[in-house]
């Protein structure tokens, strides 16, 4: 059996970008396929779009191009495609007698979350009055998309909301990979609360900076983005901007925090459970995957309002509990690698096994369930 795994594009290194990489390491025999790789690895089949001068930075500006390229690719010699989409890479086009799983990480939140979008990402007045009837041409095409994957798998239960909601299919949820080796946990205890992640506008990054800096505590940020200028702005004088890091130093300051700081909303999220696997704990935003990934009071405590006052009360509550570092990282264990590995592949055993027994016709309204970790393990 030919397996392709088709992603949306690498272009940025998230979550997304990793699982997708995942997905190709847990069925090594995959090719993996996108539209564009701007780092261009070999092996990594491409569309034309590669021919553009596509960056990190323009991306956006090509995007009524991404769907002309997803179903420009050729993939007639698969058998099973599994496609790794928060946009484009579920409408790619397969054979009819083809199996194509979509793991989807969200629908696309440019068309259907358009006016959170636009504000998240702080669209002048000119770009929201041009966007809306183009972005209306792809709405309708991401409809039409979603109707060509035979079965959904969402990162999380927000999205398999969504799914319903937007596309009107069922799906079942098998949460991202966590690295749980990417951290550990350090024989001492650091003075300061910590972000790890790309410095965009829509993950509020400012509150965290804010409200460490009038309770007058310490804050280091890792990352960068086009946030930053603005976050250092408005930071006090305990706040320390790191910029991007290598491993070794995001690793001993994640180790050492007294906790990760985690502002936005997200559809999963997969930070704080790599902070937990530190043992370290987290305070998050009560929305999106974190209150599906968070136990409140055991692995981290939630504020409820994005303002710093909010945040502050939050992180004055955090200070006065006490934490199990074992406890935290049992917690992120329950979403290592490995368990993501045996729920994939348990899932796909099964698709496989629905298809042979000739029940094909059945695949778009009765989802099958994804087998825990440890009993697709068995498989």
């Amino acid at each position: 059996m030919k397996i392709a795994i088709v992603h949306d594009y690498f272009i940025q290194q998230g979550g997304a970008e990793k699982v997708a990489e995942e997905l190709h390491a847990i069925f090594p025999s995959s090719t993996l396929v996108t539209t564009v790789d701007i780092h261009e690895r070999p092996g990594i089949v491409t569309s034309w779009l590669r021919h553009l001068p596509i960056t990190e930075k323009n991306h956006r500006l090509f995007f009524l191009l991404f769907p002309l390229a997803v179903e420009a690719l050729d993939l007639t010699e698969y058998d099973l495609i599994i496609s790794s989409s928060s946009g484009y890479a579920k409408g790619v086009r397969t054979r009819k007698d083809a199996i194509h799983i979509c793991y989807c990480h969200t629908p696309m939140r440019w068309v259907w979350r358009y006016e959170a979008y636009a504000e998240r990402e702080n669209f002048g007045g000119i770009t929201r009055h041009i966007l809306p009837p183009l972005l209306a041409l792809l709405k309708r095409w991401d409809l039409a998309a979603s109707r060509r994957p035979d079965y959904y798998v969402a990162n999380s239960q927000v999205v398999a909301d969504r799914i319903r909601q937007f596309y009107g299919r069922d799906s079942v949820v098998i949460p991202p990979p966590i690295d749980t080796t990417r951290f550990r946990r350090a024989a001492t205890d650091g003075d300061f609360y910590l972000i790890l992640s790309r410095l965009a506008p829509y993950k509020r990054l400012d509150l965290a900076v804010e409200a460490c800096k009038r309770l007058g505590r310490r804050l280091v940020v890792i990352g960068d983005g086009p946030a930053r200028q603005q976050l250092e702005r408005i930071a006090g004088p305990g706040t320390e901007f790191l910029g991007r890091a290598d491993d070794e130093v995001v690793s001993e300051y994640a180790s050492r925090c007294k906790a990760l700081i985690f502002p936005g909303e997200e559809d999963f999220g997969m930070t704080p459970l790599e902070i937990n696997a530190a043992g370290r704990p987290v305070i998050a935003y009560r929305a999106g995957g974190a209150t599906e990934t968070v136990i409140e009071n055991k692995t981290g405590v939630f504020f409820d309002e994005q303002e710093p006052e909010s945040l502050m009360s939050a992180i004055e509550d955090f200070e006065r509990r006490s934490w199990e570092c074992e406890v935290i990282q049992k917690h992120a264990a329950s979403f290592a690698r490995e368990v993501f590995a045996a729920s994939m592949r348990g899932f796909v055993e099964s698709v496989l096994s629905v298809s042979a027994a000739g029940e094909i016709a059945q695949r778009s309204t009765s989802p099958l369930r994804a087998p825990s970790g440890a009993a697709a393990a068995e498989m």
